[in-house]
């Protein structure tokens, strides 16, 4: 089975309110962080906006099945590459510099209208 590493910094965290979207799909998680700055959307949830110059956002590596990946797509809105989508899904290496996989990401230009 086919399994890929995602960094999560907000309601997919353990004990937050959608980790139950990506649970069951779960096999392992590990403490970690990336580079960028994290705005608030319509103070319901973050938008992470990388840049290496920026201040470690601390968050979760999963590695997730293809079937917790998909539902992570849904979830973020995330329709596939060149799509009109509420995040893009981009990969990422943790601050560590050992492990990496994909985030969900906002752009600069579209954070921009949130604090």
């Amino acid at each position: 089975m086919k399994s890929f590493q995602v960094f999560v910094y907000g309601t997919l965290l353990r004990g937050e309110e959608n980790h139950r979207v990506v649970a069951p799909y779960v096999a392992h998680i590990e403490k970690g962080a990336v580079c960028g700055w994290l705005h608030s959307v319509y103070d319901l949830y973050p938008a992470l906006v990388l840049d290496p110059s920026a201040p470690p956002v601390e968050g979760e590596w999963m590695t997730v099945s293809e079937k917790g990946l998909r539902a992570m797509d849904q979830l973020e809105g995330y329709d596939g590459e060149g799509k009109h989508n509420d995040y893009e899904r981009v990969f990422v290496t943790d601050v560590n510099g050992k492990t990496a996989g994909f985030v969900y990401v906002y752009s600069s230009e579209r954070a921009k209208h949130f604090p």
